[in-house]
């Protein structure tokens, strides 16, 4: 195998839940060795969704490629074992409260004094200022404050996106924050503070919306499954099931006219362009929904694929699983786990690199599974290395 990116890269993962471990996560797919932090009792996000003994489907997704390290900070005991781990490392990752972080003497200033070149990736809900920033929170909060459950929902509640995207997004941008640091540490030998929070993610996700809203002032109301502007972009029922479709632009839209038999639409000027055909979308959805409801799901996919018009089926989770393009491209790649029945599908490194790709390597580690070899690369005797566990240090 190629020598990988990060490769000689140490990382201290103290993440919970999703957008800090995440980021650990991809940094270890690119070839750090990420050591995952957690407290002698597990973490919260262990056992999460749990399919098993001691084990969640989150935990085995995002603890792939690291270490297990069990470590109580706010013990004398353990502060000497993060004192001698720390100049080896390269990158802590921490999504907790700043006075967690003080408390257990990781907080930049005090990671700084004892490793000057260090990189300290804070993860946390609303920022580090800003009136807010006492606040805890998760995904949902930035999808709620951003207005994005509110353009979701409808007229009688606003509604959630199932897929935690904003611990997702906030964990790639905090990689990429990791990435950019670590290419000026390189240059200048400077570490730094990389700050990233779910607020700021979430907004960032919204601020197309909120700058129309800005200038424009429209007071959109929710739009359920609907394009903001364009039209038809929604979903639609078939004999079997739903799709969902997108004409977005002239070109797709005169396709979609053709294709429904709607030519004389071509050049009406409800139909001009995308925000006249968003002002005018209940017209062109209800004449989608007429043309579905007369076919079945694949057939009403191959005529749309026919006139190059995007369209997908609404699949259940089952179905996505065993969707023939998730197959074709190995995207899961099935992992045992100790306590768990059948392998775990997990979702490879979604994104590839030609010269140098990440990958997994091996499953998430079971709870403190590498404690010991740790300590003893650090050069803890076998008899301190009892001791702290007698201390209940690690």
């Amino acid at each position: 195998m190629a020598e990988q990116v990060l490769e000689g890269i140490r990382v201290l993962d103290f993440g919970r839940y999703i957008a800090g471990p995440f980021c650990g996560t991809m940094l270890a797919d690119f070839g750090a060795e990420v050591i995952r932090v957690e407290k002698l009792a597990g973490s919260e996000d262990r056992y999460v969704m749990p399919v098993g003994s001691g084990a969640g489907a989150t935990f085995l997704q995002l603890g792939r490629n690291k270490k297990g390290l069990t470590l109580n900070p706010m013990k004398p005991e353990g502060q000497a074992v993060l004192k001698r781990l720390l100049p080896s490392v390269d990158v802590v990752i921490a999504n907790l409260p700043l006075p967690t972080l003080k408390a257990m003497q990781i907080d930049y200033e005090s990671l700084k004094a004892i490793k000057p070149d260090i990189i300290l990736t804070m993860v946390s809900a609303f920022g580090i200022d800003g009136p807010y920033s006492e606040r805890v929170g998760f995904d949902t909060l930035g999808q709620a404050m951003s207005g994005a459950m509110y353009m979701t929902g409808d007229d009688d509640m606003p509604r959630r996106c199932s897929a935690p995207y904003v611990d997702f997004g906030t964990a790639l941008l905090s990689a990429f924050g990791t990435m950019a640091a670590l290419r000026e540490r390189d240059k200048t030998g400077r570490g730094q503070l990389v700050e990233s929070s779910l607020f700021s993610t979430s907004m960032t996700f919204m601020n197309a919306q909120h700058i129309e809203q800005s200038v424009l002032e429209l007071n959109r109301p929710p739009q359920g499954n609907r394009g903001v502007t364009a039209a038809p972009v929604d979903c639609f029922k078939t004999r079997d099931g739903f799709i969902f479709v997108l004409a977005i632009g002239t070109p797709l839209f005169e396709r979609w006219a053709k294709l429904v038999g709607a030519d004389d639409w071509i050049g009406d000027e409800r139909f001009a362009s995308d925000e006249s055909r968003g002002d005018n979308a209940d017209l062109i959805c209800e004449r989608m929904q007429g043309w579905c409801i007369k076919r079945t799901t694949e057939q009403a996919l191959a005529d749309l694929e026919a006139a190059r018009i995007p369209g997908g089926p609404v699949k259940n989770l089952a179905e996505a699983l065993d969707d023939p393009h998730v197959l074709a491209r190995k995207l899961h790649n099935y992992l045992e786990y100790p306590g768990v029945e059948k392998p775990a599908p997990l979702m490879d490194t979604p994104v590839r690199l030609s010269a140098t790709p990440g990958g997994i390597r091996h499953r998430a580690p079971t709870l403190g599974e590498h404690t010991d070899q740790i300590l003893s690369d650090l050069g803890f005797s076998a008899e301190e290395i009892k001791q702290l566990h007698e201390q209940r240090a690690v």
